[in-house]
């Protein structure tokens, strides 16, 4: 077994733990003083991810002996230590230059399976980044990751309070303290980025059209987070823009008086949502050379049956049976991605102690699901309905959720895409 984990990890991890939660504590006295009732969720949920951050960093090291949170970090590696060459050497690598314009660079390119790929590539570029100021060490990394993730994820819990305030503890159950985000979601991986990226987005686009404000902050946040989930996930973003234009219909068609033109404006936006969004995605994902709607099909389709077949016995591997490479044939199977995203693996499923910890999460949320559906009834159209921030979250959610369960995966790691699809969203529903 390759011992990534040294002593410097465990010399530097308590230093960094430490520093970490003296800031938090400043921020926190300076921003939720006493009697702000944001203040008692604050410092538990940064000490959630801290430790979800180092939980799995074990899990990976010592029960699993290797995976993607270390295949970044070797990138990483690979990267700083060209600064043992040049300067310029490592900032064409941080650039991702390619080895045709600079032959230099091929000696550290060619370490690097990754190079090519924009999405992974550039978590690696960021653990390495953050890697200068620890000498490049794990653990230390995994904590920066977990705290700056923490900051997304604690914007959109912001938001959200603000939107129904008297509801924190219950918001808080659903966005800091949900067991498969907090030990999934905290380390070097591309979910966690996203978190960031997506809470970010949530936040500062809260911020600019509702409550005006363009401060150069949120243009930036906003900027930042939309690029980072572009490049390293785009397919959330086919989900968050259409649910975004609705949310914003929602909101702003309530204030215009005559009901008529009111239908026209609400029939003529969605008509400019829809095209501008196929638009969009197909365009868009072609500079990326990666996720045009057909690549997407094409691309579940070929690794599919890759991933169920080398995820061996852990009992979280998935199929949801032969399907056409096309839009036609991915729709086939709407509603089984979105179950498999939202409610697999099933309890039978588990046949490893840590999968079994994320079917009981998932057999928890079917409950929730059953017994919201049971106690709110026909009722439930008409609250989401009346609701332009339910509805953002219910159209985010299944666009997301679709998109998550028909890429292959492992249904035991869809943990960060249940709390961005859908989790939050039920929480609020139940306790609200």
């Amino acid at each position: 077994m390759q011992q990534y984990l040294t002593i410097w990890d465990l010399v530097l991890a308590p230093i960094y733990l430490a520093l970490i939660i003296f800031f938090a504590k400043r921020h926190r006295d300076r921003k939720y003083p006493v009697g702000h009732p944001l203040r008692r969720f604050y410092l538990p949920g940064l000490y959630a991810k801290l430790g979800g951050a180092i939980f799995i960093g074990l899990i990976y090291q010592y029960y699993y002996g290797g995976g993607d949170t270390f295949n970044y970090f070797g990138h990483a590696k690979v990267i700083n230590s060209s600064l043992n060459d040049s300067f310029s050497t490592w900032f064409d690598l941080i650039r991702q230059v390619s080895p045709d314009r600079n032959p230099h660079i091929y000696q550290y390119s060619s370490q690097m399976e990754w190079y090519g790929s924009n999405a992974t590539y550039t978590v690696a570029v960021i653990t390495a980044l953050l890697g200068l100021f620890n000498g490049t060490s794990y653990m230390p990394i995994a904590l920066l990751f977990a705290w700056i993730s923490f900051s997304g994820i604690w914007a959109m819990y912001r938001t959200f309070t603000r939107i129904y305030p008297g509801l924190e503890k219950q918001l808080a159950i659903a966005f800091l303290f949900i067991p498969s985000v907090v030990v999934w979601g905290s380390s070097i991986f591309k979910d966690t980025v996203c978190m960031f990226g997506l809470g970010w987005m949530v936040y500062c686009t809260f911020r600019v059209f509702v409550n005006r404000d363009f401060s150069l902050k949120n243009i930036f946040l906003l900027v930042l987070g939309f690029y980072l989930v572009a490049v390293i996930k785009i397919y959330i973003l086919l989900a968050f823009l259409p649910a975004l234009s609705l949310w914003l219909l929602m909101t702003y068609s309530h204030r215009i008086s005559s009901a008529g033109l009111r239908w026209m404006m609400n029939i003529l936006f969605v008509g400019v949502v829809v095209a501008g969004f196929m638009y969009f995605a197909d365009e868009f994902a072609k500079e990326l050379n990666r996720y045009s709607l057909e690549k997407i099909a094409q691309t579940a389709q070929s690794t599919r049956g890759w991933i169920y077949n080398s995820s061996g016995d852990e009992g979280s591997a998935y199929s949801l049976g032969e399907f056409s490479p096309t839009i036609g044939g991915m729709l086939s199977k709407f509603p089984a991605a979105v179950v498999v995203t939202l409610y697999r693996p099933f309890i039978w499923e588990a046949k490893k102690l840590i999968i079994f910890f994320s079917a009981l999460e998932a057999l928890i949320f079917l409950y929730f699901t059953l017994k919201l559906i049971a106690v709110q009834k026909t009722r439930l159209i008409s609250i989401v309905s009346k609701d332009p921030t339910l509805m953002f979250c219910l159209v985010f959610s299944i666009i997301f959720a679709f998109a998550v369960g028909i890429r292959p995966t492992i249904s035991g790691r869809c943990h960060v895409t249940k709390f961005l699809a859908f989790r939050f969203m039920l929480h609020f529903w139940w306790f609200a």
